[in-house]
């Protein structure tokens, strides 16, 4: 018997929460809900969590303070935000913190489950494909472990970096257009994966700075291009 999705469900609404749990129980996933963030880190600490689902607002800690803490511990686990804010700098900060997803109150809870589902897919995926190494400049990048080795470092990376640096790194000294790494990353292509795509640019150019013939060049209005000394086939 194929073991339940077990989810960490984080709202300190107790109506609001109570209902998304018995939801997702009902649609098969192992769901604990905690009614604020520390009560939520305890939890994660303690437990073996597939996805998170975490209120922004709430006592004690918030949600980007638990996110941050949960992404110090475990850099791959997917993360969705819920939130009454529809601020755009709230919506960016999220993404900074590595968030796979953000959905704001009120929400459809058939529409949480299609972009639980929709994360899960991409995670599975990602397992399931074989080891790939991409050999760019002075770096070897692991897909599968998610790691970017240089002679001095081993930098690991988040999901989203690594299937972004994926992208780039198979169309290497050739453009990755925009709207293709959004669909296939972020599945759709709006304002907030947009901007939240550009977050994750500006951290892998930092990664790659330590080599300067590695470059990741805007293309306007049309994509980006990872300029990179690859090695000659024999």
């Amino acid at each position: 018997m194929e073991e339940k999705i077990k989810i960490l469900l984080c709202e300190d609404d107790e109506n609001l929460g109570m209902l998304l749990r018995e939801f997702l129980q009902a649609k098969g996933f192992n769901a604990d809900l905690y009614p604020d963030g520390e009560k939520g880190y305890k939890a994660f600490l303690k437990g073996k969590y597939d996805l998170c689902v975490l209120d922004v607002m709430m006592p004690k800690k918030d949600g980007f303070t638990l996110a941050q803490e949960i992404r110090n511990v475990n850099s791959e686990v997917p993360i969705i935000f819920l939130t009454a804010k529809n601020l755009k700098d709230d919506i960016l900060e999220g993404f900074k913190l590595g968030a796979d997803d953000y959905i704001t109150k009120p929400f459809s809870m058939e529409e949480l489950v299609v972009r639980i589902d929709a994360i899960l897919r991409r995670v599975k995926g990602k397992k399931d494909r074989e080891v790939t190494l991409f050999k760019i400049g002075r770096f070897t990048f692991d897909t599968q472990k998610q790691v970017l080795v240089s002679e001095d470092s081993t930098q690991k990376l988040t999901t989203k970096e690594s299937e972004l640096l994926a992208l780039l790194c198979s169309h290497v000294n050739d453009i990755l257009e925009r709207n293709y790494a959004l669909k296939t990353i972020w599945v759709d292509d709006n304002y907030f994966n947009a901007r939240s795509m550009d977050v994750y640019i500006t951290k892998l150019r930092k990664l790659l700075k330590a080599d300067p013939a590695i470059e990741i060049i805007n293309i306007h209005g049309k994509g980006y291009k990872l300029i990179a000394p690859v090695p000659k086939e024999e």
